[in-house]
């Protein structure tokens, strides 16, 4: 098996993991957690879930698009979010998800988590298979 690693110029650069990796064979896409970042790495809304889920959504999309995968392809999500209260929560992200995946509804894990990075409400990673 071959894996592509791609770090997309417009998500913010990581140092310890690689943003997409592209497995070739039935061609699978597995693109690491995305955070509430914009392309500099700055956290975006700081204490609002809400802007954090719509830029956490939008990073999946363009992680997706870098390995040439679209959202209707995604099999699996996680979703981390810290302190999840579902009458809190839920509602919120799922109004993020849409902006990404419409009618689409890949299979999906929520964990509630006690911390993320210091500041970050929500990530979230998939996996996809392409073509």
């Amino acid at each position: 098996m071959t894996l592509e690693c791609i770090n997309p110029s417009d998500l913010p650069p990581q140092q310890s993991y690689t943003q997409v990796v592209v497995a070739t064979g039935s061609k699978m896409v597995f693109v690491s957690g995305q955070e509430p970042e914009d392309i500099n790495g700055n956290l975006v809304g700081p204490g609002d879930l809400a802007v954090q889920a719509r830029q956490v959504y939008a990073n999946l999309g363009r992680a997706l698009a870098a390995a040439g995968a679209r959202p209707d392809q995604v099999a699996k999500i996680t979703i981390y979010v810290v302190d999840y209260q579902r009458d809190r929560c839920l509602a919120t992200i799922e109004a993020a998800r849409k902006t990404l995946f419409g009618d689409h509804k890949p299979a999906d894990v929520l964990l509630g988590v006690t911390s993320l990075s210091p500041g970050y409400l929500i990530e979230v990673d998939a996996i996809a298979v392409i073509d």
